[in-house]
């Protein structure tokens, strides 16, 4: 089923997306050893206060992350208990405070890299927060521009108390497909070769070993698809510079642009920690249930 979303200025579908398991492999670092660079931290602060500073195009585009942060509150909603200390990591303009139950959530700590939000300025790469101090993490859209995720995802693990729960929600590898091939074959024509011009994401595969790895237990990945229908292809390129983000047509001329979204959530482990039962120890059969 496909439902439809309205927005302002465009018509948004989100359906479900079942992928194939892929089986990938990690390259190591050394102990010590500095994280690859893939993204210049510098450089996305600035694209952070750009969008920041341009308050009425940068609303103008916020439906993609006002319907995302809605998803990652709805997630820790779905919790059936009180926190008297939430962090917004990546909070932006404040996506996520739009949609907490305020009798749920006493306290939201908001962080953001832009130093033109007056919020607390975090670098998602170095935590702040003391170790097991925090009851919940949520992260919508933040996570994506990190250089070292495994580390990211470890510091907020161990930031977390035990039995807290980090929920989150990245681009996933097949965002903004349509543009990435609309491009390369244009290259390929002109240029005889290709270059990235969309920056690299990852896959909901990845994501569940990256939360095991980090030591996070009952783990949670599910894929939702966005799609946006624009114009042309120009208005596609201001919207992403409004959001500080870094063709195949329609039969109605317009360029779609999909933007896949990996919701994830894991639990710091704790004695009270449900423990899954042994292998045979069930008493009553799925296929009598079925």
């Amino acid at each position: 089923m496909i439902h439809t979303i309205r927005s302002t200025r465009f018509n948004l579908s989100i359906s479900k997306l079942v992928k194939p398991h892929v089986i990938r492999a990690y390259a190591t670092v050394p102990p010590g050893a500095p994280a690859f660079q893939v993204f210049d931290r510098h450089v996305k602060q600035m694209q952070k206060d750009r969008a920041a500073i341009s308050v009425e195009s940068s609303r103008e585009v916020d439906y993609i992350k006002d319907e995302v942060a809605a998803r990652v509150a709805d997630r820790l909603l779905d919790i059936k208990r009180n926190f008297s200390q939430v962090v917004d990591l990546g909070s932006g303009c404040g996506h996520i405070v739009k949609h907490l139950d305020p009798t749920m959530v006493k306290k939201l700590i908001m962080c953001d890299l832009s130093v033109e939000i007056e919020r607390h300025v975090v670098d998602e790469e170095h935590l702040p927060f003391k170790e097991d101090s925090l009851e919940a993490v949520l992260s919508s859209l933040s996570l994506n521009w990190v250089n070292d995720l495994p580390g990211a995802l470890i510091q907020i693990r161990k930031a977390l108390k035990p039995d807290g729960v980090f929920i989150g929600a990245m681009f996933g590898g097949d965002t903004l497909f349509e543009l990435r091939t609309s491009l390369q074959l244009a290259e390929t024509e002109r240029e005889s070769g290709v270059s990235p011009r969309v920056s690299p994401m990852t896959d909901s595969s990845d994501i569940s070993r990256l939360l095991t790895r980090a030591g996070f237990t009952l783990t949670t990945v599910d894929v939702d698809e966005i799609q946006v229908n624009y114009p042309s292809a120009f208005e596609l390129m201001q919207d992403l510079r409004s959001m500080g983000e870094k063709l195949h047509g329609n039969p109605d001329g317009s360029i779609p642009a999909t933007f896949q979204i990996i919701y994830m959530i894991g639990w710091k482990p704790s004695p009270d920690t449900p423990k899954p039962k042994k292998r045979g120890s069930a008493n009553a059969s799925l296929k009598d249930v079925l």
